[in-house]
């Protein structure tokens, strides 16, 4: 992380606030709003924008008093210990997820270097990155899975279910098919519990709650299951 030159304690609540004549950084930052990098990495805004460097992020990433920065990514050789590539980015995990797709396009490119394996922490495992690892580059993830399916209200968890990469489906811990394309309820599934296993064959295994088989059966079930589970 790459500490901004900005006050802590100063800031604006939105875009619209800042004065585009104030300085260059603003002038700069206002160019970038749709770039990958900066402003089009989230649609969240940022709940404070500081007026003297407004592309730098309000984070307590680093474990120690809020402040405006920047994430310095890095694409290394792990076996030859050589920095390949650096891309900075605003200090916000779809940001760093971007520059990561960025830094390997780039050295497939550049350096005629495709990777057979990535080694990245838990922010690089949600669906959509392994998904693009696994299926668009043909690249091993070693990353945890960024997943918040588990559940404590006695209703099913993900990991319950056993996922088919052949069939593309998961199997209930009843023994049915959880198709992904299989047709949508008018009304919500409930009492679907660890208890009731018997309600399993009239409710095909819907999760109380969850509005869509989507959210059970998600894009890149394979790549996830490639990956290492927490």
């Amino acid at each position: 992380m790459i500490v901004a030159d900005a006050h802590r304690r100063r800031g604006v609540a939105k875009v619209d606030d800042l004065n585009p004549a104030s300085n260059r950084a603003v002038t700069e930052y206002l160019s970038v709003l749709d770039d990958a990098a900066f402003g089009g990495a989230t649609p969240v805004q940022p709940k404070v924008i500081s007026p003297t460097d407004p592309a730098a992020r309000y984070t307590a990433a680093a474990d120690g008093p809020a402040v405006y920065a920047y994430s310095d990514n890095y694409l290394i050789d792990l076996k030859h210990a050589v920095i390949m590539d650096v891309e900075a980015t605003t200090a916000v995990r779809q940001a760093e997820v971007g520059a990561a797709k960025m830094m390997i396009d780039r050295a497939a490119d550049q350096l005629d270097v495709r990777p057979s394996r990535l080694v990245a922490d838990a922010g690089y495992g949600a669906a959509e990155m392994l998904g693009w690892l696994v299926d668009e580059r043909g690249i091993e993830p070693h990353v945890k899975v960024f997943d918040k399916s588990e559940r404590t209200d006695e209703t099913f968890s993900r990991s319950d279910f056993a996922y088919d990469p052949e069939g593309d489906l998961y199997v209930c811990p009843g023994g049915k098919e959880l198709r992904k394309r299989r047709r949508r309820f008018s009304s919500l599934r409930s009492e679907v519990t660890k208890e009731g296993t018997n309600h399993l064959s009239r409710q095909s295994a819907r999760l109380r709650g969850l509005r869509a088989e989507a959210q059970m059966l998600p894009e890149h079930a394979h790549a996830q299951n490639c990956a290492i589970r927490p």
